[in-house]
């Protein structure tokens, strides 16, 4: 394309900007102050979509816990260098402020077992987060390990199988601490275990008395992190019973001062995350967000534009929540380029951060206090066919990312 072309492109898109931004003002929104909190908004993106989720440990690259990633699709990183340069990749077409969420098998591993990692296998990390100013989030993971191979990690009958994991998980926080000391932004520390059973289980109690238990030792120590726990509905060969309930991850955050993740996808088909927010944020001071799409099961296909999608986005802002919800993605597609996948989800992460900020939310609660069901309505629809996008593409030019990706 022409200089010229380009120029004439350009000014058009401005155009079209000025007009959103005059029309949004009739409703009582100012777009540049919705794009300056949009682009503070910080999203973590997830390292294991860029290698379906099989780390660089030595051993087998089977995938266990309940997790399946299908398709083989070109191009999975096969070494901590090969992700980090797809990540950059994926960030040069993202805008906004970045983290990047690491599981404990992403490090510099091989022949080191998780009970024995340190913050030393994370120092090639640390070092490139500081020169791409990114900052790290952290996963002890409890699967795909021999010691994860009869189905429970933290809740095993066997002390000495317990005894391993918690050391694992301690020394995971103690890596999240070493990033938090690195990057002056707490690290957070998401801890989810697949312990189930296939079949129902004739003690369903005395599994969770085990998490509790090992879960005490893990948190004894107060560390420089935020410290999240999340539950799951099922996972394949756990399908009948998991230990770390939904109930049960809320009443031990509760009790703790943790935070609580959600995950998008770990509820029945019918429940939704954007539902729990509010109600959730009464009781725990913080919550962590996994935002997945779950396609009639928790089968983490890459997150769409959808309204469930733009519902957990709303909450968030007209709940004054950003100050306390970390928002982090969670899906893994070995079907696609992964790349891609990272760009197309992360730009619809905030696509639906921009959208529930340009929602004149203080009117809509006005008028919902005085029973003016009639203006909620209303305002409501029409706000479906204001112009987003060009705030979209304004902001995208600011941060010197393309608005639209052609491929």
């Amino acid at each position: 394309m022409s200089n010229a072309l380009i120029h004439l492109a350009t000014q058009k898109e401005k155009a079209m900007y000025k007009n959103a931004k005059e029309q949004y003002a009739t409703i009582g929104v100012d777009t540049e102050a919705v794009i300056k909190t949009l682009d503070a908004i910080p999203v973590s993106m997830h390292c294991w979509q860029g290698d379906d989720i099989k780390g660089f440990e030595s051993g087998s690259d089977e995938v266990t816990g309940g997790i399946q990633v299908t398709g083989n699709h070109p191009g999975a990183a096969t070494n901590a260098g090969e992700l980090r340069q797809m990540i950059e990749k994926a960030l040069s077409l993202i805008p906004g402020k970045t983290r990047i969420n690491l599981h404990a098998i992403y490090g510099d591993v091989k022949g080191v077992d998780r009970n024995q990692i340190e913050p030393k296998h994370f120092e090639t990390w640390v070092q490139w987060a500081k020169e791409q100013s990114l900052t790290l989030d952290f996963n002890p993971t409890l699967f795909s390990h021999p010691k994860s191979a009869q189905g429970l990690t933290l809740s095993h009958p066997d002390k000495s199988i317990r005894e391993f994991w918690i050391e694992h998980c301690i020394r995971c926080r103690e890596i999240a601490e070493y990033f938090t000391k690195n990057q002056g932004s707490q690290s957070v520390v998401n801890l989810w275990v697949a312990d189930g059973f296939k079949d129902t289980p004739a003690d369903t109690l005395t599994p969770r008395k085990h998490l509790v238990q090992s879960l005490d030792e893990i948190y004894a120590e107060k560390m420089d992190i935020t410290d999240a726990l999340e539950s799951k509905l099922f996972g394949i060969g756990v399908e009948s019973y998991t230990v770390g309930s939904h109930e049960f991850y809320m009443g031990y955050a509760i009790r703790n001062g943790l935070a609580l993740c959600m995950d998008a996808g770990h509820y029945h088909p019918t429940e939704m995350v954007s539902a729990k927010i509010s109600a959730v944020s009464l009781f725990v001071e913080k919550i962590l967000l996994h935002v997945s799409r779950p396609v009639r099961w928790d089968s983490d296909h890459v997150i769409m534009l959808d309204d469930e999608l733009i519902a957990i986005s709303r909450e968030i802002i007209r709940g004054d929540l950003l100050e306390r919800v970390s928002i982090g993605l969670d899906f893994f597609d070995g079907s696609i380029d992964r790349v891609s996948a990272w760009v197309v989800g992360m730009r619809n992460m905030r696509k639906a951060l921009l959208i529930a900020l340009l929602d004149p939310y203080k009117t809509l609660q006005k008028a919902e206090r005085e029973f003016d069901f009639t203006k909620r309505l209303v305002l409501s629809e029409e706000l479906k066919a204001m112009p987003w996008q060009a705030v979209w593409n304004e902001y995208c030019e600011r941060c010197n990312k393309p608005s639209i990706i052609k491929n």
